[in-house]
C-alpha cells in the first residue's frame, strides 16, 4: 500500500492546527508541520498530535509549499493548509484510492466556512484543488499569495469525492486584514512579472468582480455573507490594482 505524508504550512494556527491534523489521522503515514517560527502554541499542539516539525522561516506561499514537498518522507504528498480539514466522505476516497493504488493526481472540491456559513456559491464552490500527488511529479506555481500546484508529467488527474473543510475567517475583520495583507503582495508579484495596471483597470476590474461573484457565481444565494463576500472581493481587486498602479508610478 502507499504511504502518504500530509505536509502542512504553518504561522500562528493554534486554533485550526489540530482540528486539521485530526482529521487526517487515519489516511496519514507522516504528518509534517513546516512552521515560519510561530509565537503562538502551534508547534506545541501539532507535536501533542504526533506531527514532525520542521521550523522555516516564510519564503512566500509558493517556496514554502515547495519547500514542505520536499521535505516530506514518503513520495505521495497531500498539501493541506492549517485551516482546513478533511470531511469523512473525503477520507473515505482516499483510503479507498490508497487501499487500490495512487496514480497520477487527485482533485477535491473546497468548501470554506465564512463567519460559520458555508459558502456554496460566490465563485468560492467548488472550488477545485490538486492536492494529492507524488512530490517528484510537479510542483507549487502561480502568483504569490495565489498558489496551484501543477503536474510536470501527463499523469492522469482524477477527482476525489468528498470536500475538503476550509474554515477561512471567523470574523469579517480578519476578511479585510488579509486583503490589506494580501494584496500587498500580490500587487509586487504582479509587478516583479511584469503585469502592469492603469486607471481603467482601478475603476472596471472592481465592478466586474463584483457583478461576477454577486451575479455570475450567484453569490446572492448565499444571502447576506453572499453581499460581503462580492463587496470585499470588489475591495481586494481595487486595492491590488491600485497599488499596482502606485508601485508603477513610484518606479
Amino acid at each position: 500500500m502507499d504511504k502518504i505524508s500530509v505536509v502542512i504550512i504553518t504561522l500562528n494556527e493554534e486554533r485550526n492546527i489540530g482540528r486539521c491534523i485530526e482529521s487526517v489521522t487515519k489516511v496519514a503515514d507522516e504528518v509534517l508541520v513546516i512552521d515560519s517560527l510561530s509565537t503562538d502554541n502551534t508547534r506545541k499542539i501539532a507535536e501533542s498530535y504526533g506531527a514532525r516539525l520542521i521550523e522555516q522561516p516564510f519564503l512566500g506561499h509558493i517556496e514554502q509549499k515547495n519547500f514542505a514537498k520536499e521535505k516530506a518522507t514518503h513520495n505521495w504528498v497531500l498539501s493541506l493548509d492549517a485551516d482546513e480539514a478533511l470531511s469523512e466522505q473525503l477520507k473515505l476516497s482516499i483510503l479507498e484510492r490508497k487501499k487500490n493504488g495512487l496514480q497520477g493526481g487527485y482533485t477535491m472540491n473546497r468548501l470554506t466556512n465564512y463567519c460559520g456559513k458555508w459558502i456554496k456559491h460566490s465563485g468560492w464552490y467548488p472550488d477545485v484543488k490538486l492536492r494529492l500527488f507524488r512530490k517528484e511529479d510537479g510542483g507549487w506555481t502561480g502568483v504569490n499569495p495565489h498558489d496551484r500546484y501543477e503536474l510536470t508529467s501527463k499523469s492522469k488527474i482524477s477527482h476525489l469525492q468528498g470536500d475538503l473543510l476550509h474554515f477561512s475567517f471567523y470574523t469579517m475583520d480578519e476578511h479585510r486584514s488579509q486583503i490589506e495583507k494580501f494584496s500587498d503582495i500580490s500587487s509586487q508579484a504582479k509587478f516583479n512579472k511584469g503585469i502592469r495596471s492603469n486607471w481603467l483597470k482601478v475603476l472596471v476590474k472592481p465592478v466586474a468582480k463584483f457583478l461576477k461573484s454577486y451575479v455570475i457565481k450567484r453569490g446572492f444565494q448565499d444571502g447576506y455573507y453572499g453581499w460581503v463576500i462580492a463587496i470585499n472581493s470588489a475591495y481586494a481587486t481595487y486595492l491590488k490594482y491600485s497599488k499596482l498602479l502606485q508601485l508603477q508610478q513610484s518606479k
